[in-house]
């Protein structure tokens, strides 16, 4: 990995960092994140599992880019959830994964509102892909994994 790669990760995750201070508002990202990744993941499955697959593949370039380290992670957590999808009645895709989607958004809202902050993604769209990276952040600090 290179200076300029490490620097950038480094870079947005500061800049993220910066409006989710409030350990509630962390808290509440920890689980409303990796909720909408998998609703998220569960919308495009509805339509068809390519889609879903397609999205992960895209994101994954993205953050290879930015962190290898980052990129298995999250290649782990977006398969898991892939499994999790097939695993469901596909009928039931669709109404589970709307629900999370919109749960999981009124909780990140209300996190911003304790934080005082508007949330990241208002300043730079590309923080709708650095949140679940700012979640694993976490994760690989706790168990002292580099990134």
């Amino acid at each position: 990995m290179n200076a300029l790669t490490h620097r950038r990760i480094d870079v947005l995750l500061t800049r993220y960092a910066e409006s989710h201070q409030h350990r509630v508002n962390e808290l509440i990202h920890c689980v409303c994140v990796p909720a909408i990744v998998l609703a998220l993941l569960g919308l495009c499955w509805a339509l068809s599992p390519l889609l879903a697959a397609g999205l992960v593949l895209a994101s994954l370039a993205y953050y290879v880019t930015l962190s290898p380290p980052f990129a298995l992670g999250m290649l782990l957590m977006a398969g898991a959830m892939l499994l999790v999808l097939a695993g469901m009645p596909p009928q039931a895709v669709l109404p589970a994964s709307a629900a999370i989607f919109v749960v999981a958004w009124i909780g990140q809202f209300i996190g911003h509102k304790i934080e005082g902050r508007k949330p990241s993604f208002f300043e730079d769209v590309r923080f709708l892909l650095i949140g679940p990276l700012f979640v694993l952040s976490l994760l690989y600090r706790r168990f002292r994994i580099r990134y």
